[in-house]
């Protein structure tokens, strides 16, 4: 096994870790159907864990993808490769810059809410929060179809 290979090896192995969970993430919650705020402070319990996984994976893809442009400095040259760096760096940036100060207020509610009943203004943040992240699982989406087609 040559080192591209195994980069090969590992940036596939780190789609699976870091996208799968990335795109269930959102379905944790809404799938779930929370009706007690015990309940939905469970739901992101799970969606906190899954995060972890999709920041080690998606660490993982972005240092290999690069390391085997590096290695393969045409790829550099090639669309379907410059589109899907650029879209993961969008989505990438869109974390602290979109999704976090969505989330922050939702966290703040699981602290200052007292009661088991899910107040009204959670659903108007988690639609705002999971309409985002909706966006870049679309964006991962396209990027995983650039990557097995590379139609350019």
């Amino acid at each position: 096994m040559t080192l591209y290979d195994a980069l090969v090896f590992i940036h596939i192995f780190s789609a699976i870790l870091g996208m799968g969970p990335g795109m269930v993430m959102t379905a944790v919650v809404t799938l779930s159907k929370p009706a007690t705020m015990t309940e939905l402070r469970h739901s992101f319990k799970v969606r906190n864990s899954l995060h972890i996984f999709t920041m080690v994976g998606g660490t993982l893809l972005l240092v290999t993808g690069l390391w085997m442009g590096a290695l393969n400095p045409f790829w550099f040259r090639q669309g379907w490769y410059i589109v899907s760096l650029v879209l993961f760096l969008v989505a990438l940036v869109m974390g602290p810059v979109v999704l976090s100060p969505r989330s922050k207020p939702i966290k703040q509610l699981f602290v200052d809410v007292e009661g088991d009943e899910i107040p009204q203004v959670y659903y108007d943040l988690s639609k705002e929060l999971f309409f985002y992240e909706r966006i870049i699982n679309v964006i991962f989406l396209i990027i995983i179809a650039l990557m097995i087609l590379k139609p350019f």
